[in-house]
């Protein structure tokens, strides 16, 4: 009789054990699964930024210069004169290359939507025949250089509005002027920078290029780690700014991004719509005049439109990261309209960070620190509480906080007196 029992109690063990052995083993595979797609993704959405890597990329883009593939107006300051030195790798993003270097000693940013001159689309029109290359239809380049425009920007451009892309000047090497030229139109940040720097001061100024990089000024960019979200003291040029110094810099910047908003709502042909905001893609200058600095994920009414229209099953599918539309469901499809907009964003991502504050300076009462707080709430939350992204900023949200930026800008600027 106690022979089973013996035999029940080792059946019961070396069950407990396998279920263990079971257990453990599905962990120890599951972890493997885990860093394997870790890895993967990795991979694949991201790319460490490397000196190492950053310095091969330049010497690649100066060795196809050097045989004579492409040009640009910095190609010989960077791979001949040694007055372009690269410094650092600022990021790697989606393919897109950002680097620091100086430029005659002073600070730039060099950019570029790929790595290679060779992964860009090259024109098929400079592969026909043509002869006599001074004789180049140009008239047929300006059409395509407007339709590459067109598909980049969603706007119809007029040849005179062409001149930062396209001067028109003949040189000895044209064709591998608009090479060049052609690799650099493929890049809808290039275009929206060359395009909008003589008429804003809220976009970033283009310096030069060389084949497919092109050099922005540097400047003091946001960081959502950083304490104030801006380097105030760096864009100043200053070691050290007191309390008071840094209120009155934050009032600053916030007046320009009210500012920058109203410039980009209503001072172009068609609003132009932020869906990337956050600090990192922003910057300021030394007088706190707040730029846009990364406008990949900018775009203007109609090509807005076209993208915000899409199927949907319910109002999430029709969230294009910070540009937000509303589900029909009736149809299935999402309103081309966007029901959101650039100021409720920025009230909410940027503002809200600032207001209520840990800035706040004695010099500024109570009353108007708690009438500014409040406004930024109704500003970044507009709506009933159920759909707070699916109601627009009234015109009235961004009076009040202009008005109210502007009275602390008065007092803080009294008690300096």
């Amino acid at each position: 009789m106690k022979v089973p029992m013996v035999i029940r109690r080792l059946r019961w063990k070396l069950g407990k054990r396998c279920t263990l052995l079971f257990v453990l083993f599905w962990t120890v595979c599951w972890v493997l699964v885990a860093t394997l797609f870790l890895q993967v993704h990795r991979s694949v959405f991201s790319e460490r930024c490397t000196d190492e890597k950053s310095r091969r990329i330049l010497a690649g883009l100066c060795h196809d210069y050097q045989v004579g593939m492409l040009m640009g107006d910095l190609c010989e300051d960077l791979c001949v004169a040694g007055k372009l030195v690269y410094q650092s790798c600022l990021y790697y993003e989606r393919g897109k290359k950002v680097l620091q270097a100086t430029w005659h000693g002073q600070p730039i940013v060099l950019k570029s939507k790929k790595e290679a001159f060779s992964s860009f689309q090259p024109l098929d029109l400079l592969d026909e025949e043509v002869e006599g290359s001074k004789d180049f239809p140009e008239e047929e380049l300006l059409l395509i250089v407007a339709i590459e425009v067109k598909n980049a920007l969603g706007l119809e451009i007029s040849n005179s509005t062409l001149g930062p892309l396209w001067s028109g000047r003949r040189g000895p090497r044209w064709k591998v002027q608009v090479a060049s030229m052609w690799s650099l139109l493929q890049q809808e940040e290039y275009i929206y920078f060359s395009l909008l720097q003589d008429f804003s001061r809220h976009v970033l100024q283009v310096l030069g290029s060389c084949g497919h990089f092109y050099a922005v000024e540097y400047l003091a960019a946001g960081h959502p780690r950083h304490r104030t979200l801006f380097p105030l003291e760096e864009a100043a040029g200053i070691r050290l700014m007191s309390d008071q110094g840094q209120a009155k810099a934050i009032n600053n910047i916030a007046l320009s991004f009210l500012d920058m908003v109203n410039h980009f709502d209503n001072d172009f042909s068609h609003r132009l719509h932020l869906c990337d905001i956050k600090p990192e893609n922003f910057a300021i200058r030394s007088d706190f005049t707040v730029v846009a600095i990364d406008v990949d994920m900018a775009f203007f009414e109609p090509k807005m439109r076209d993208i915000l229209e899409q199927n949907c099953t319910g109002d999430e599918d029709c969230n294009f990261f910070d540009c937000f539309s509303k589900c029909d469901l009736r149809i299935n499809k999402c309103g081309a309209q966007r029901v959101n907009n650039n100021l409720q964003v920025i009230c909410d991502k940027i503002f809200r960070h600032w207001f209520p504050s840990n800035f706040r300076s004695s010099a500024i009462t109570l009353q108007l620190q708690e009438q500014l707080q409040k406004a930024v709430h109704e500003c970044a939350d507009p709506g009933i509480p159920e759909t707070p992204h699916h109601q627009r900023v009234s015109p009235n949200s961004f009076s009040e906080l202009y008005r109210l930026l502007q009275a602390t800008q008065r007092e803080l600027q009294k008690s300096d007196d």
